[in-house]
């Protein structure tokens, strides 16, 4: 069962190779098999779902972890409270909506909720 601040996903850059050579590593060192979801986005369900991404863009150049809320807007309210720094308001994406914010530390996260 889903529950608000579990952590639920974990997104990784492909960008310093190809998504394909990413792929092909992870698949013959640990034998992880993939979906594809466009020419840039290729998840995996490993124990932790996640996904790599080939395209920068507005991709987070590091790891990404993915936590998830049973209600976007109040999770995003108590990210604010506690000082985190929204630095990405929510928006859409395949499979529902997300936001990303900074810690304290400065370490990235994003939130998504369906």
């Amino acid at each position: 069962m889903k529950k608000t601040g579990k952590l639920d996903y974990l997104e990784m850059p492909a960008t310093g190779g190809t998504l394909d050579n990413v792929k092909a590593f992870y698949s013959t060192a640990f034998s992880w098999s993939f979906t594809d979801y466009g020419p840039s986005y290729s998840a995996y369900d490993e124990g932790l779902e996640g996904g790599f991404y080939s395209e920068a863009g507005d991709a987070t150049p590091k790891p990404l972890p993915v936590l998830y809320s049973e209600n976007l807007e109040e999770t995003l309210a108590a990210v604010e409270d506690a000082g985190g720094k929204i630095v990405k308001p929510i928006f859409s994406f395949p499979g529902g909506r997300r936001f990303h914010f900074t810690d304290p530390a400065g370490n990235e996260l994003a939130v998504w909720g369906e």
